[in-house]
């Protein structure tokens, strides 16, 4: 099993990359290997369906996505909706990239909860034909679960970011990685 996590804020100390990276931590101690994509680090230029060559920055989201079992999305919510950046970095895959994988979404916001960037995130999912696990994560104002080291200090939102990844999991092995480990399993006797 092979889990990505896309990081779709270009802020320094995000929330929503702070939420991905204490997931990638928990993915990582229970040895399940992780692809991690910070979109503040890997700068995706802006896509343009009349382009003809796919960027190099793009090349690695779109492998890093291609070779996972599962999908992990992180956002701030702008206006009510995903951030440009981790919009621009979807429009670079398409069906054949993410067609029956499935998604977690996470999203922090300035106001009570972040749930209109997890609608908009759900509905680009379906689009994609992915599909969405049924929980998701949204922290909002004034929930805020990491120290200045960044290090999770909220025990309720933990338990509920905890909860949501482990049913992410059972979902991944549901839907196939069980049944791909199988396939090889049985190619290989």
């Amino acid at each position: 099993m092979h889990i990505t996590l896309i990081a779709g804020s270009n802020r320094h100390h995000a929330i929503s990359t702070s939420i991905l990276r204490y997931i990638e931590n928990l993915l990582k101690s229970n040895n399940i290997p992780v692809s991690f994509i910070d979109l503040a680090a890997v700068q995706l230029p802006l896509f343009s369906p009349d382009s003809e060559v796919v960027p190099k920055e793009a090349e690695l989201l779109i492998t890093s996505v291609e070779h996972a079992d599962g999908i992990i999305l992180g956002t701030p919510e702008y206006h009510g909706s995903i951030s440009g950046t981790l919009k621009n970095a979807l429009d670079y895959l398409d069906n054949r990239h993410v067609a029956g994988k499935p998604f977690l979404t996470v999203s922090s916001a300035g106001g009570p909860l972040g749930v209109s960037s997890l609608l908009h995130l759900q509905s680009i999912i379906r689009n994609l034909h992915g599909i969405h696990c049924p929980e998701w994560i949204s922290v909002g104002e004034g929930q805020s679960i990491f120290d200045p080291n960044g290090l999770p200090q909220d025990k309720e939102i933990l338990g509920r970011i905890d909860q949501a990844v482990e049913r992410f999991i059972a979902l991944v092995k549901k839907l196939g990685h069980d049944s791909k480990h199988s396939e090889k399993v049985m190619m290989e006797t």
